[in-house]
């Protein structure tokens, strides 16, 4: 396979938003993983603050975010890894998709969340348990376009609870990162 940067998600508005966050977030000597990762910018700028790893399951990222110094393990959001994370970054597919509106493509992971744009974050929060620390912590992103409300719902039913830790308007688009930890912590 050739490397084509047209199949990878270059860093946005929401990429930036998300990194502040995590910036904000981590803590020295928390193992973090971001999922999804796509050119690795996030990973990337946080790796000289803690032990990082990523994952994306499109091998234009993978190879494009090891080229920014990431190690990146090439799988479907964190299956087949090992280990519990302190903190878990994610920058899913939001965008409600229509049959007719995908694009058939690698870059097509990056972008599509299903007809209601929370399938990928369904199965996220449905596994995330497994390789959440004790005391973990998940930054999530998310646009009102995937229904924020619904989106914390979502983990509500796997006893998770969400709050807003930032916000942006991005091209008329509200972007919010949710920090989100076990009920019962």
């Amino acid at each position: 396979m050739s490397y084509d940067p047209a199949q990878v998600y270059q860093p946005e508005a929401d990429t930036f938003l998300l990194l502040s966050a995590a910036q904000a977030e981590v803590r020295p000597g928390d193992r973090v993983l971001e999922v999804g990762t796509g050119s690795g910018r996030i990973a990337a700028a946080l790796v000289q603050d803690c032990d990082i790893v990523a994952t994306d399951i499109n091998p234009h990222a993978a190879f494009c975010a090891r080229t920014e110094g990431v190690e990146v393990v090439r799988c479907d959001l964190f299956s087949g890894l090992r280990g519990r994370f302190d903190l878990v970054l994610f920058n899913p597919p939001y965008l409600p998709t229509q049959e007719d509106e995908k694009l058939d493509d690698w870059l097509e992971y990056a972008l599509d969340g299903g007809t209601t744009g929370r399938e990928v974050i369904e199965r996220f929060a449905a596994a995330v348990d497994g390789v959440l620390a004790s005391q973990g912590r998940i930054l999530l992103l998310v646009s009102a376009l995937t229904g924020i409300a619904e989106v914390t719902e979502i983990f509500s039913r796997y006893g998770f609870t969400g709050r807003e830790v930032m916000r942006e308007t991005a091209e008329g688009e509200l972007l919010v990162v949710l920090r989100i930890t076990r009920t019962d912590r």
